[in-house]
């Protein structure tokens, strides 16, 4: 099936053929279809696998349709709901790409800047409203936004605001929502609360699912380090020094990790930022838009920064901390690999994140690929060795493998894999 296909108003499918967009990915297949015929939807899908585009192109294609309709002042008529700030400026330039020819508009609202210049775009008049839960309940209450036009609503990465603590802020907005309406739902994972939370916001719906194992880019080579904690900084300048050229994403699990990281680079003369909850707005764009420029070739980044972030040609994930959250480690691989492109995920584990990495392999039914030798195994032997001798913290009792301390780089240990992932390519990954 093309975009062609799905009946999709002509300057719509002039902007996607300007996206060099040709066939839909599988989730824009299956929803975008039921969407055009006005139902509500609910959709279970990881990141990269175009949910945006999925549920933006309908949305666009409506109030295209029904243009002649609107009164001379615009009123917001599509609302999408999303956790960070990072994400809901990457949903409205994708807005923005595919509505390109169609004279809608739409603008961006997030916290952690001065309220002023979004009222002022509320107040000129938008049809699509792109929104983090804070921002969004601070300008209704202010007055500055009503749901009186509105007829599509999109709750985004629904799990993930519930893990941010959103959970009183969407049911306040729901709460707000007019009674007719259609609205789309989005979740990577279905977990009872959040089960409950989409029978408050869909009427009669349908269920589109993409599993997480389609969601795993196919094209990601994926491989774990195992290496103390002390050495893990030692082990990432040593990946950074082979590929001074890659653009290079580290992801850390606090934002105080995130800031150490930053700093033992600069000490090995590596240029990189760091971009977490607590960074202003501006020193986060900044980051953002230098790494996608290509300007800056390390950025450091929390799980929460990083939604939204979405870089052509990103060669290389490093999780330095592995995920204590399983199906976060699918997120974060899933920024490399996109689309047709080839990619790298490298995971740094300690003895005490073993347990981690089961949980991750359980998720995505495969072992991730031990790339064994680097200049720093030693170590990691006798961090496993005494985590073994504390009786109060058993670990796993399968050794690390053999090394002869060689240093050998990671391109070296690649090759040796490459014909393992291959087994897993069975087909073309989502964009």
């Amino acid at each position: 099936m093309t975009f062609k296909e799905l009946g999709l108003a002509a300057p719509i499918l002039k902007a996607l053929q300007d996206e060099g967009y040709t066939d839909p990915t599988p989730i824009q297949e299956q929803a975008i279809p039921i969407l055009l015929k006005g139902k509500d939807l609910l959709g279970v899908a990881q990141t990269g696998t175009g949910k945006t585009a999925a549920f933006g192109i309908p949305i666009l294609h409506h109030l295209y349709e029904s243009i002649s309709l609107r009164q001379n002042k615009r009123k917001v008529k599509a609302l999408v709901v999303t956790p960070t700030r990072e994400l809901a400026i990457q949903i409205g330039e994708s807005f923005t790409a595919y509505g390109k020819h169609t004279g809608l508009r739409n603008t961006v609202i997030f916290g952690g800047v001065k309220q002023g210049k979004q009222v002022n775009a509320l107040r000129a008049g938008v049809d699509i409203l792109v929104a983090t839960p804070g921002r969004l309940l601070d300008l209704m209450n202010q007055g500055f936004i009503t749901f009186r036009d509105l007829e599509f609503v999109v709750l985004d990465e629904a799990d993930q605001m519930l893990d941010m603590g959103f959970i009183h802020d969407i049911k306040k907005i729901i709460a707000k929502l007019p009674p007719k309406r259609q609205s789309l739902f989005f979740s990577a994972t279905m977990p009872k609360t959040i089960v409950e939370l989409s029978r408050k916001m869909l009427g009669s719906f349908e269920q589109v699912t993409i599993k997480p194992q389609q969601a795993t880019a196919e094209k990601v080579e994926q491989g774990v380090y195992f290496v103390s904690k002390g050495k893990k900084p030692n082990l990432l300048v040593h990946i950074l020094e082979q590929q001074p050229n890659a653009s290079v994403l580290v992801f850390s699990r606090t934002k105080h990790g995130a800031n150490k990281i930053v700093k033992k680079l600069a000490q090995a003369n590596i240029k990189s930022a760091a971009i977490h909850g607590n960074k202003s707005q501006t020193a986060r764009q900044n980051a953002l838009g230098d790494f996608k420029d290509g300007k800056l070739k390390v950025l450091v980044a929390t799980d929460i920064a990083a939604r939204g972030i979405d870089v052509d040609g990103l060669a290389l994930v490093i999780n330095f901390d592995l995920p204590n959250v399983s199906e976060t480690y699918v997120h974060r691989i899933g920024r490399t690999g996109r689309a047709d492109a080839s990619g790298i995920a490298i995971s740094f584990c300690m003895a005490e994140e073993r347990p981690y990495l089961r949980d991750i392999e359980k998720l995505i039914k495969q072992e991730v690929p031990r790339l064994g030798e680097h200049p720093f195994m030693e170590d990691a032997q006798e961090e496993e060795s005494e985590t073994k001798r504390r009786p109060q913290k058993p670990r796993n009792n399968n050794s690390l493998r053999n090394n002869n301390r060689s240093g050998n780089s990671y391109n070296k240990n690649r090759n040796k894999n490459r014909n393992r992932n291959r087994n897993n390519n069975s087909s073309k990954p989502n964009t």
